[in-house]
């Protein structure tokens, strides 16, 4: 199975294109008629809404939905959307001028000019919602429908011409056509990547010069602003040391003297698009005997996962294979003992690797259409973020990881199902590891995958980075 790193051209891609917000709304309606057979009338959308600050007069940040936005390519606050399914038309309905606010804000985006930058075929002011609802509905013929969002409607919008509402399909439509990315998505997404891997490398030039972790994370945010990704797609995890082992560290303020290692879990977002990237590297620019172990069976663990991907391949079967190889390597070095089928078999492993390999990367970081089972009784799947088979175009993480985290051990420990497995003198040598993850962001293709991401991976190529710094 073919899988390749060379840097995408997304420039040209981006350069004069618009979202293809259009070609969505279409794939949206066709999945609707597949669901709904005979469905006929217009989906109806709301971008997020402009909301203070509690006691405050300031705006909370701003975050446009991604429903929204996956139909209309549309970053502004305060918008609506309509999609005629039978006319093959869509009209976006931004705000219009409020004179009061201009003297503040400046002037606001024209119809003009957003037809211009919008992939839609009209525009109107959200003043004229209600005017065009009710004209689009009395055409329709008896038995049409507006399909929209439960609890993304606002109270002043009504429906009154349309014989039905439904409110159960297009949430759904909308999260299984995310899935698969066209050429423009994949574009963004390499981009943000880009940036974000940049980022990763300008930490490993800084790690052995900084006393705290914040002053990493400054690093990090100062790249993907300077670079025009300004959003981040989710909060950073700056871990060093032992706090490597919690997967979602959220202080990244811990003075990191006497340290190891540091696990950076960091990701930029361009136009609404995430990248997702984890490192974990040396903080003196050497690892040790017990680190380069570690590293190396995550590293094996993601390369023959990776090796493993193309269109069809179930992700579960994916899964099993990093535990199969999270399983040898930690035999090999001493921590886990006995039959290797037998410490499979008992879900011994989960000890070190608790999560799931990976999810698939979209508009959000743990993007939709992954059909995930937290209620699963085999411990190995509970939180494999994604269950079926990769379809070709879609984006996912490989995010193997082996962590010496003792809240989650110490149960195997004293559980004799699990700790005839464990060699508990040997796995005292590993806790200072803390935990090491390697993430990349691979977009799935017929015969193999493509990996959007190229930060510093390689053992030797990390250290020489850190060390020349």
């Amino acid at each position: 199975m073919a899988t390749t790193t060379a840097r995408m051209d997304f420039e040209t891609t981006l350069k004069g294109n618009k979202y293809p917000a259009k070609r969505h709304a279409q794939r949206v309606a066709d999945y609707i008629r597949d669901k709904v057979p005979g469905a006929s009338g217009v989906l109806y959308l709301e971008g997020r809404q402009t909301k203070l600050l509690e006691d405050n007069d300031e705006a909370e940040p701003f975050r446009q939905r991604r429903y929204f936005y996956h139909l209309t390519g549309c970053p502004l606050a305060d918008c609506h959307y309509m999609y005629d399914m039978d006319a093959d038309k869509s009209t976006l309905f931004i705000p219009p001028i409020d004179p009061d606010s201009v003297i503040w804000s400046g002037l606001p985006v024209s119809v003009d000019e957003a037809k211009q930058r919008w992939d839609v075929d009209e525009v109107k002011y959200t003043s004229d919602v209600n005017a065009t609802l009710a004209h689009v509905g009395s055409s329709k013929p008896k038995g049409s429908s507006v399909f929209a969002i439960p609890n993304q409607v606002s109270e002043k919008v009504t429906f009154l011409e349309f014989d039905n509402k439904n409110f159960s399909i297009l949430k759904e439509a909308i999260e299984v056509t995310r899935v698969v990315k066209d050429e423009y998505e994949l574009a963004i997404m390499a981009k943000a990547n880009e940036i974000s891997s940049e980022g990763h490398k300008a930490v490993m030039q800084k790690v052995k010069h900084v006393q705290n972790e914040r002053e990493l994370e400054a690093v990090f945010l100062g790249h993907c602003i300077a670079k025009g990704a300004g959003n981040q797609a989710y909060h950073s995890i700056v871990a060093s040391g032992r706090a490597a082992a919690t997967l979602h560290y959220v202080p990244n303020n811990a003075d990191m003297a006497g340290k190891l290692n540091l696990l950076l879990d960091a990701g930029g977002e361009v136009d609404c698009y995430a990248s997702d990237i984890t490192r974990t590297f040396p903080i003196n620019g050497k690892f040790t005997k017990e680190s380069r172990e570690i590293y190396d069976i995550v590293l094996k663990m993601q390369n023959d996962c990776i090796a493993a991907l193309k269109e069809g391949v179930l992700w579960d079967d994916v899964h099993l294979l990093a535990h199969k190889i999270a399983i040898d390597g930690l035999l090999q070095i001493g921590i886990l003992q006995g039959d290797k089928d037998e410490i499979l078999e008992s879900r011994t492993s989960v000890a070190f690797f608790p999560h799931g390999l990976g999810h698939y990367l979209g508009m959000d970081t743990h993007d939709t259409g992954g059909n995930p089972n937290y209620a699963d009784k085999d411990s190995m799947f509970r939180y494999l973020r994604v269950r079926g088979r990769l379809p070709a175009g879609s984006v996912i993480t490989v995010e193997p990881g082996i962590y010496f985290c003792n809240f989650i051990i110490e149960p195997f420990l004293k559980d004799p199902n699990h700790s005839k497995y464990i060699n508990a003198d040997v796995l005292d040598k590993y806790w200072d590891v803390g935990g090491v993850r390697i993430e990349d962001n691979l977009v799935i293709t017929k015969d193999g995958s493509y990996n959007l991401t190229t930060a510093p991976k390689d053992p030797e190529e990390m250290e020489k980075i850190i060390q020349q710094s």
